[in-house]
């Protein structure tokens, strides 16, 4: 039964002593009134001890730590001096709202907790009539208290929001793609539309920053000349033959003449398609950065752009930390997979992941395992990320040297390097730059694990054994801790060939046995001549 009740606040810590409270009766209707109702609920519950709290900041520190399950000084020195020591002869059963809060507190005090609905009933009542039963306060202090300790809280949730770099990244990606599209539109359009005027442009600059810098350049053809040429070849990257291959196509052009408003919004057309442009650049120069001050390692390893977008698809670098390899490969496919499902068809084998160059160097018929392979790196390497204290892209390196012997293993054989041991080399790499600040009693990063000692096996244990091994060796599972060895193809053999196969093996047997007997032989007949060179000796 509860005797004490815990009641934090935004004006301090308070206990309450529960006297008159019912068991069985607390679902009732009788019992919900009562503790609507400050007159019957004040003889169930009278007040014992209220500490308030000594500042803004104080009131904000003791409730961050509340709100995660732990015991501030504060709070522990109120429970110690109001039930540890006046109160050891009777059992105390404290109501505490908080089930994490109410576990540190039973095993750092060794106070009995009780979190049930009829707790949370009891702490609902205190909660509700909170300003009367809290006496030295008055009737808008508590109100005020929770109005700027909810305010203070809220900010600092947003302002220590663990997702707030990724944000960032998200933000630039899907602007990216979005700037991707607008710029291909853009530059058509201009194509389009200067095209009426110089027609012959369009095949003579391919590149479509190019040819809004150079429509812009150009104006009215017929003002173009050879005084003009120079800056003509620096828009386009120096190149004097193209130049003057536009101003020859400018003289004999079949294009229409354009009047003075039309050219002006050409001209101011292909300068908003040039702007776009210049900042798409100065966006990607930035999202680069970003992705390799937040995901190092994943940068490394994959690239800029298509490790934001399964930032981007994941929702944070925190959600993409969580996901298991197999979701990492086929994020971004989702749709496929379900009509796959559907239909009862093949599932995909790589979503976003399609786009890195490792998949378009394996063969078709490898595409699917490096993608598996390159999926399982991406998944330790957004975990390196996420949860280390101090990014490095060298772990991402040394897992794209991995996927880099894969793809070697795939073509010439040669067996790869395993992880852990990949994983070691980056560990002491990093030790070695650490040196001064590292203390002798650290513990290594990746302790080893001493293997128990073999268990007896039954009959049961070792036909589960085999089935494993059956399905293991049906299965395609690329395993970073085994060197594997190249595929054996399996001849199918005519009956004729396997009776010759088993006479030969039969014969070998023969012969190895008969060479056995005949070396035992010998053997004894040595010791029957020692024997006897004994006896002679003796007599």
């Amino acid at each position: 039964m509860v005797t004490h009740a815990l009641f934090e606040s935004a004006s301090g810590y308070a206990i309450f002593k529960v006297k008159l409270h019912e068991d069985i009766g607390t679902n009732t209707q009788a019992m919900q009134d009562s503790i609507d109702d400050l007159s019957k609920f004040a003889k169930m519950v009278t007040l014992v001890s209220f500490s308030p709290f000594k500042s803004a900041a104080d009131a904000l520190e003791n409730i961050n730590d509340v709100s995660e399950g732990l015991i501030t000084e504060h709070l522990r020195s109120i429970l110690e001096l109001n039930l540890s020591k006046s109160q050891k002869a009777s059992k105390i059963s404290l109501a505490v709202f908080d089930s994490g809060l109410a576990s540190n507190i039973k095993d750092t005090l060794n106070i009995g907790c009780d979190t049930s609905e009829i707790s949370q009933t009891i702490i609902r009542g205190i909660r509700q009539h909170a300003a009367k039963l809290l006496t030295g306060l008055e009737a808008n202090d508590l109100s005020k208290a929770q109005l700027g300790l909810g305010h203070s809280y809220s900010r600092a949730k947003l302002k220590f929001n663990v997702n707030r770099v990724d944000n960032m990244i998200i933000q630039a990606s899907a602007l990216l793609d979005q700037l991707d599209k607008d710029v291909n539109l853009f530059a058509m359009r201009v194509r389009e539309w200067y095209g009426y005027h110089f027609p012959e442009l369009a095949k003579l600059v391919a590149d479509n920053y190019a040819y809004a810098r150079v429509a812009l350049f150009v104006g009215d053809k017929d003002t173009l000349d050879e005084a003009r040429l120079p800056d003509l070849a620096r828009i386009l990257e120096d190149d004097a033959t193209a130049a003057q291959n536009v101003l020859d196509a400018a003289r004999g052009s079949m294009g229409s003449a354009l009047s003075d408003v039309d050219m002006l919004n050409i001209s101011a057309f292909a300068q908003r398609v040039i702007s776009i442009a210049d900042y798409r650049r100065s966006l990607v120069a930035y999202l680069s950065e970003k992705m390799n001050q937040v995901a190092p390692s994943l940068t490394a390893l994959l690239g800029e752009r298509i490790g934001a977008r399964l930032i981007s698809h994941a929702g944070s670098l925190t959600n993409l930390s969580k996901y298991p390899a197999s979701t990492v490969q086929i994020l971004g496919a989702e749709k496929a997979l379900f009509r796959a499902l559907k239909t009862k068809g093949n599932t995909p084998k790589y979503g976003l992941l399609y786009h890195s160059s490792f998949i378009g160097r394996a063969g078709p018929k490898h595409k699917g395992r490096i993608s598996r392979f390159l999926a399982n790196k991406c998944s330790i390497a957004s975990r390196i990320d996420c949860y280390t204290d101090n990014p490095t892209p060298k772990f991402g390196v040394a897992l794209r040297e991995q996927v880099e012997e894969r793809l070697t293993f795939f073509e010439t054989g040669a067996p790869p390097s395993k992880n852990a041991d990949a994983i070691r080399k980056v560990l002491d790499s990093l030790d070695l730059e650490d040196d001064d600040e590292e203390d002798e009693d650290a513990e290594p990063a990746l302790p080893l694990i001493e293997a128990e000692p073999p268990k007896k096996k039954g009959k049961k244990d070792k036909k589960e054994k085999k089935d494993k091994k059956r399905k293991a060796d049906e299965m395609e599972v690329d395993e970073d801790e085994e060197t594997e060895s190249e595929p054996v193809k399996k001849v199918k053999l005519s009956k004729e060939e396997k009776k010759a196969l088993k006479k030969a093996a039969k014969k070998e047997a023969k012969k190895v046995a008969k060479e056995a007997e005949d070396a035992g032989d010998g053997e004894s007949k040595k010791e029957k001549k020692k024997k006897e060179k004994k006896q002679k000796d003796k007599s």
